[in-house]
């Protein structure tokens, strides 16, 4: 019923499945878990499902919606006890999450709690703001402790809670060593940062999307997201991005760029 396939090339080879092409942009994060080499990877028989997780983050599962619902138990039954107990959650699209967290709460005696509903965008043709002030540039190692700050923010809106800027350092310091991370630049100061997470075949996601709650409101975080889609449309593939669903502000920001829906998810924590 599953089969449990190697990260790298031979999992990669499952996402390349015309089964799964019409869903890659809200399942892009298992381009990301299939190349990880700590990643565990199982594909049901014929193509029709792949789950995928790594140490330490939900695991991710997708279903051809064709099955139907008898298919899909079955399916999510065999899976529940390949997973095991170790499982810290799904994300999935909500009806699969829904129905594979009761399925292993029941199993392992874990209470499922649903944390987050995201939509899955891309951008297929760019509109870029008019009349924002201001350019991209990538940032360098001197920004740290200024990107540390904007992590800092970014972690209380996004997710409510607060951290101290000092413990985002080193997370700011790897990701502009990867030269993915970039700055809009008004009057020499730096009012809003993203960053071009991860690239798969035909697309690229952003994340990190901030700007400092008293420089909101005038376009800066639009031109910014605005900007890196360009860099990603000149090597030839789609922006993507995933937005939280309850924050209406940034699904509008990205709607307005030019981004489309492509799908929902929800994402499940299994609390013991």
């Amino acid at each position: 019923m599953w089969e449990r396939l190697q990260p790298g090339e031979q999992a990669m080879d499952a996402l390349r499945s015309p089964l799964f092409i019409p869903d890659e942009v809200k399942m892009n994060l298992l381009h990301r878990i299939c190349e990880m080499s700590h990643s565990v990877i199982y594909r049901a028989a014929g193509g029709s499902a792949i789950f995928a997780g790594s140490p330490g983050h939900n695991a991710w599962l997708w279903v051809d919606e064709a099955l139907t619902e008898e298919q899909r138990l079955l399916l999510f039954k065999g899976l529940v006890k390949l997973t095991g107990y170790s499982l810290r959650g799904i994300t999935a699209e909500p009806r699969h999450a829904k129905l594979f967290a009761e399925l292993y709460a029941v199993r392992y005696r874990v209470r499922p709690e649903y944390k987050m509903g995201m939509e899955a965008y891309y951008c297929p043709d760019i509109r870029y703001p008019a009349e924002v002030e201001g350019e991209l540039r990538p940032t360098v190692s001197s920004d740290a402790p200024l990107i540390a700050d904007f992590m800092a923010g970014f972690a209380e809106s996004a997710y409510g809670y607060k951290v101290h800027p000092a413990s985002q350092l080193p997370t700011a310091e790897n990701t502009i060593a990867t030269g993915n991370l970039y700055i809009w630049i008004v009057d020499k100061r730096p009012v809003s940062m993203a960053h071009i997470a991860h690239r798969s075949p035909r697309h690229a996601r952003i994340n990190y999307v901030y700007t400092p709650l008293e420089l909101r409101k005038q376009g800066f975080a639009s031109a910014t997201v605005a900007a890196c889609c360009g860099l990603i449309v000149q090597e030839n593939r789609i922006p993507m991005l995933y937005a939280d669903l309850t924050n209406p502000d940034s699904n509008k920001v990205y709607q307005n760029i030019g981004f489309v829906e492509s799908g929902k998810v929800a994402d499940v924590k299994f609390v013991s």
